[in-house]
């Protein structure tokens, strides 16, 4: 029986004896998602995960998934099992198309609608047609770890901007702009970001787009949450004042139908779209036809809008009741805005305590939290928050948990 040869993933340059190959500059630095490596500790049995980033599953509908995903495959299941277009299926596109318009105010006559494979497609399309290798993107610091390896993976410089209470400080992106000229483009999470669950105002959503116009830069504006909110108004899209063509809007079915259909969606000027579909066709050809089908089928027979509602009234209750517990058991120790939705609350330890310590620690308790370091761009820095996601785990288990943080927390104080 041949014998398994052991694959080592080096991070150096100089190849050596026990070696394979080489991997590339751009991704020898590249380390594993920290919520995806944590995910793999939460399977263990009897473990509490507050480090997921997965909707609850109670609200997907799989009754209704089920019903269409059988009807596709009974009455033409050739249609759906071929390849498929690039920049989408159509009646979805134009389904999406309306219903942007219509509610979002989102999409104009100069944009396109592209279809992508899960939302990080979105800002590796980006990466692709706006950046060459060693180009700038300025990013709201902490982010979205997906997004922030992906650019990395394109061999991308990441510049910082500080967020506040009310989102990415303006000021701050100011000083960033004129310290690297040339900046292809921002990056930011405007409504319940992932992890801060900060919300953008409209004063800094209209400052940030009239800095990007003034600079020439695009602004990548990355909203997989925005239907999730449960307190609050709506504040419009950074989109809506695009009269210039400098602004990508991703969206996703991933928080409101389901992960596992990996169907997003990007809104495009269009004079990118070409290029978005060159790249869309050098990355996957196209978003599985089966699962697009579904979600046009989900629009033409169920009430989307009721769906959408529905599913708030579970991410209100559980984050009430995970931000109530906080309050009970970790006040003197746990300090946090509360989030008005999304799926995350940025929880900030004492200065005094080691953030590394204390997660350690937890995971020992079968609590299973993220270290906030790794939504930093340089996630050796110093940094005393934790994410706490609590749409995965139940209720029994939000109150669990976090009096469990409480007790750990004496340990520390």
């Amino acid at each position: 029986m041949p014998s398994t040869a052991k694959i080592s993933f080096p991070s150096q340059k100089k190849r050596t004896t026990n070696n394979m190959y080489t991997l590339s500059k751009k991704f020898s630095g590249m380390k594993p998602s920290a919520t995806r490596e944590i995910l793999k500790v939460t399977s263990q049995p009897g473990m509490i995960a507050f480090a997921g980033g997965s909707p609850a599953v109670d609200a997907f509908p799989t009754a209704e998934v089920t019903k269409l995903s059988n009807k596709i495959l009974t009455e033409n299941p050739v249609s759906a099992l071929v390849y498929g277009v690039s920049e989408g299926y159509q009646p979805l596109r134009d389904t999406l198309r309306r219903w942007l318009s219509d509610r979002e105010k989102v999409i104009t006559d100069d944009d396109e609608v592209m279809i992508t494979s899960g939302g990080t497609q979105v800002m590796d399309l980006c990466a692709r047609i706006l950046c060459d290798e060693g180009d700038t993107v300025i990013c709201e610091e902490p982010s979205f770890i997906g997004s922030l390896n992906c650019f990395r993976s394109h061999g991308l410089k990441l510049v910082g901007v500080p967020i506040d209470d009310d989102g990415m400080n303006i000021d701050a992106l100011e000083k960033a702009i004129k310290s690297n000229p040339g900046a292809k483009f921002i990056y930011t999470i405007p409504n319940f970001q992932n992890p801060g669950g900060t919300t953008l105002s409209l004063e800094k959503r209209r400052a940030m787009y009239e800095l990007a116009r003034a600079n020439d830069i695009v602004i990548v504006e990355d909203n997989p949450y925005g239907k999730l909110r449960v307190a609050g108004e709506d504040v419009p899209a950074i989109k809506t004042f695009d009269t210039d063509g400098i602004v990508v809007y991703a969206g996703s079915f991933s928080k409101i139908l389901a992960p596992g259909i990996r169907v997003a969606y990007a809104v495009v000027p269009k004079a990118m779209a070409a290029s978005f579909t060159i790249a869309k066709q050098v990355s996957d050809v196209h978003s599985g036809v089966l699962n697009q089908m579904i979600v046009s089928r989900w629009f033409d027979e169920y009430d989307v809008d009721a769906h959408i509602e529905s599913i708030k009234q579970i991410y209100r209750k559980k984050l009430n009741l995970m931000c109530d517990c906080l309050d009970k058991y970790c006040s003197d120790f746990i300090t946090y805005v509360r989030p008005e939705g999304g799926l995350f609350i940025w929880a900030k330890l004492p200065d005094s305590v080691n953030m590394t310590d204390y997660v350690k620690r937890l995971l020992d308790c079968r609590v299973a939290v993220v270290p906030g370091n790794a939504f930093l761009i340089d996630d050796t820095a110093e940094c005393h928050y934790i994410r706490l996601n609590f749409s995965t785990p139940s209720d029994e288990n939000i109150t669990k948990g976090i009096k469990i943080m409480g007790e750990v927390a004496k340990e520390f104080i």
